[in-house]
C-alpha cells in the first residue's frame, strides 16, 4: 500500500496565541540547517523503518507539509525538500500535494513555483475572515489578503483548496461567525476544515484560560455551549452548499476529501519528518493489523541535535481499538462487518456493552451493520472514544 508522507516545518512568522503545536517563531538561520536534517532523514527512511521493526514501502501518494508555516521557507529550500523526495521516494502520478500556508505569505515568485514541486492542493490557516478576531490571536491576515492568496492559487492552477475555521475564538459571536461562514461560501473552496477552540496546557491563550485571566483576551472567549452552537452552525451551513462533512472537522465537496488525513483515519501507513511529526507502519513480523508508530522529538533543539524517534508497538489488540475510535471520526460511520472480518467476531462481541451504552446515551446510531457518531455524539466524541480503549501500548 503507498506511503503518505508528512513533513513539518516548525517556523512561523508568529507564534498565534491558540496555537498547541511545536511551532514557534525562529531565527532564520536556522531554516537550513533543519532542511538538511529532514533531508538526511528522507534519505536514510528506509533504514529508519527496519530499526522501527516496520515494512518500508518506496511508492508515495500522498505528501503534506504542515506546520509551523511551511511557506515562509526560501524556494531554494523547498525545492531541495521535493528533489530529496523524489530521489528516495516513488512518488505516483496524481499523488495529492498539500502544502499548509498563513494568508499573506504566499509571495508571487512562490507561487508561481508550487506547481513546478509538484503541489496541487493548499490549505489556507483563516480562522476568522473577521479582521479583528484574527488580529486578536496574532494572525496578520486581512479578508482581502486571504481573498487574493485564493485568486493567486487558482491563477497558478491550484484549485484544490482548504479554509480552516476556528469556532470559539475570543470576542466572537453567532453574527461575526456567520460572516467567517459567508465568506468561506463565496469563495467556493472545495474543503473547509472547522475546529472548535482547544483549551489546554499547550497554548498560551488554553493557559490563561484555564487560570481564569484576561491576558490574550481570554476573558472573552465564548463559552462551550456557543462554541458548540457555531460548529452545527457550521454543519449546517456548509451541508446546505454542497460541501458536505466527512469527518468531525472536515467538510468536502464530492471527491475532494484529503487523502493524506483519509490515511490517518483508516490506519493507511505514513511516515513523518521533522519535529514532533508521527509515522505508522505495518510490523514487519507478521501480518496481523499490529503496527508500530514513532515520532520525533517535539523540540527543534532536541531534533537538531540529532536524537532519534520514540517507538510504540501497537498489537492485535490495540489495533482493534484504534479501528474503532479513528473509524468512528468518519461520518459513513465503521462497518461492522469488516471489522469482524479483519479482527473475528469478538471484536463485535468485545465492544458490545460499549456500543450499546453509547446507542443508549444517544451518541451512536447502530444502522444495520453500520456504527456511526449522530450530531451529539460528534460533539462528545473523545467521550465516546475513550469507551473504546482500554490498555496503553507498549512504549520501547
Amino acid at each position: 500500500m503507498p506511503l503518505g508522507l508528512y513533513i513539518s516545518v516548525p517556523f512561523c512568522r508568529t507564534k498565534c496565541t491558540y496555537c498547541n503545536f511545536s511551532s514557534d517563531v525562529s531565527s532564520k538561520a536556522l531554516f537550513q540547517p533543519y532542511i538538511d536534517r529532514v533531508c538526511r532523514d528522507l534519505e536514510q527512511a528506509e533504514r529508519t523503518a527496519e530499526d522501527m521493526a516496520g515494512q518500508f514501502e518506496r511508492t508515495v501518494d500522498t505528501i503534506y507539509l504542515g506546520g509551523g508555516t511551511p511557506t515562509i521557507l526560501d524556494i531554494s529550500q523547498l525545492q531541495q525538500l521535493f528533489v530529496t523526495i523524489s530521489q528516495n521516494f516513488e512518488v505516483l502520478p496524481g499523488a495529492e500535494v498539500t502544502v499548509e500556508c498563513a494568508p499573506g505569505t504566499l509571495a508571487s515568485a512562490l507561487v508561481d513555483v508550487l506547481r513546478q514541486f509538484g503541489i496541487n492542493r493548499a490549505s489556507l490557516g483563516v480562522q476568522s475572515f473577521v479582521d479583528q478576531e484574527a488580529a486578536r490571536v496574532g494572525r496578520r491576515h486581512k479578508l482581502e489578503t486571504v481573498l487574493d492568496d485564493i485568486s493567486r492559487l487558482r491563477a497558478a492552477g491550484i484549485s484544490n483548496i482548504n479554509i480552516d475555521l476556528i469556532a470559539g475564538l475570543p470576542g466572537q459571536t453567532a453574527t461575526t461567525w456567520d460572516f467567517s461562514l459567508e465568506q468561506t461560501i463565496v469563495t467556493e473552496v472545495p474543503h473547509v476544515s472547522v475546529y472548535m477552540l482547544e483549551v489546554d496546557e499547550d497554548s498560551r491563550l488554553g493557559r490563561e484560560l484555564i487560570a481564569g485571566g484576561t491576558r490574550y483576551h481570554a476573558h472573552f472567549v465564548p463559552d462551550e455551549d456557543l462554541t458548540a452552537d457555531l460548529y452545527i452552525r457550521a454543519c449546517e451551513q456548509l451541508e446546505r452548499t454542497g460541501v458536505a462533512q466527512y469527518e468531525i472537522s472536515n467538510f468536502a465537496r464530492p471527491g475532494q476529501e484529503s487523502r493524506h488525513n483519509l490515511k490517518y483515519w483508516t490506519r493507511e501507513p505514513y511516515l513523518g519528518f521533522g519535529v514532533d511529526a508521527h509515522s505508522m507502519l505495518p510490523m514487519n513480523s507478521n501480518a496481523s493489523r499490529a503496527c508500530v508508530r514513532f515520532s520525533t522529538p517535539d523540540s527543534l533543539q532536541t531534533y537538531l541535535s540529532g536524537d532519534g524517534p520514540t517507538r510504540t508497538f501497537v498489537d492485535e489488540e490495540g489495533a482493534m481499538e484504534e479501528t474503532f475510535f479513528l473509524g468512528l471520526r468518519l461520518t459513513r460511520g465503521l462497518d461492522l462487518n469488516a471489522v469482524s472480518s479483519s479482527f473475528g467476531a469478538k471484536a463485535i462481541a468485545r465492544f458490545q456493552p460499549a456500543i450499546a451504552e453509547m446507542v443508549e446515551a444517544g451518541l451512536l446510531l447502530r444502522d444495520g451493520r453500520v456504527l456511526r457518531l449522530t450530531a451529539r455524539g460528534r460533539l462528545l466524541s473523545n467521550e465516546v472514544f475513550q469507551r473504546f480503549i482500554s490498555s496503553p501500548a507498549l512504549k520501547v
